[in-house]
């Protein structure tokens, strides 16, 4: 730590002020970017979005599928609980991206890289903040979804005991948190609001809709591997035909978030802010 000499204000003596300089260090940038990120009154709208969408429609399209005469076949409490993970996964794509390009579009990026010229470790401090808030915050609507869920179910529904559905529950905030990650990766790689979000729900939604367009000998090649099939591999309860085991759709959706992200640190490194 160093100091540095401010003189005093007028009328307040002769003596100089010693003001202290602190070392940045990885710490401090966390601290500084959970300041960032949760004094932002958008943040808040945001998370409040996906937690009220993954409730919200978790809750209701549970009703309205045990409304039906009769229930459909492949009905699943768990999994009709969660309905609301992909209604939430926008708004964290949205919140993602903002906490990048945000401070590009204001130029606050530039004071930022002046306190830590190297650079990854500014990526490293957002992503560990983000991570952490997100999975928290996603956790807790999920449980909160699953409970109310099984509510309105009333016969139907079933409890935290029942197969997988503990797996079921934290695996939807570990696809959110990491679908997260990857829309941070972009965020880094573009450095455009628009073009971050655009790319991010290109690759979530966009990507599956396009692969069901190929051959029928390609897709089972090819779809399980994309970062929304293989994220649900790890939240949906039964696994799906030709599809991945929940672990390795897992490790194959951090790949992707790695590779965003590894794209987004090489041109933090080489190009200026």
């Amino acid at each position: 730590m160093t100091t540095i000499d401010l003189p005093t204000p007028a009328g307040l003596g002769p003596t100089a002020r010693r003001v202290p300089i602190h070392a940045v260090t990885l710490r401090r940038l966390i601290s500084a970017e959970r300041v960032k990120l949760t004094t932002l009154r958008s943040t808040w709208i945001t998370y409040a979005v996906a937690f009220a969408g993954m409730i919200g429609f978790g809750v209701l399209s549970s009703w309205a599928m045990t409304s039906q005469k009769p229930i459909p076949r492949d009905f699943n409490p768990v999994s009709q609980s969660l309905a609301g993970m992909d209604l939430a996964q926008l708004a964290i794509g949205v919140v993602a991206v903002l906490v990048i390009t945000g401070e590009y579009a204001t130029g606050m990026i530039r004071s930022t890289m002046s306190a830590e010229p190297r650079r990854l470790p500014v990526l490293w401090s957002k992503l560990a903040v983000f991570s952490v808030v997100t999975f928290v915050t996603m956790l807790v609507a999920a449980f909160a979804s699953f409970f109310v869920a099984q509510a309105v179910m009333g016969p139907h529904a079933t409890t935290l005991g029942a197969p997988h559905a503990l797996r079921s529950i934290v695996g939807a905030a570990l696809y959110l948190t990491v679908a997260g990650a990857l829309a941070m990766g972009l965020g880094f790689l573009i450095r455009s609001t628009a073009g971050g979000i655009a790319a991010t729900f290109g690759l979530l939604l966009v990507l599956p809709l396009l692969g069901s367009l190929l051959p029928t000998s390609w897709q089972q090649h090819v779809l399980p591997y994309l970062p929304n099939n293989a994220g649900n591999a790890l939240v949906g309860v039964h696994p799906v035909p030709g599809g991945l085991s929940p672990w390795v759709g897992l490790a194959v959706m951090v790949l992707w978030a790695g590779v965003a992200l590894a794209a987004g640190a090489w041109r933090l490194v080489r190009q200026d802010v």
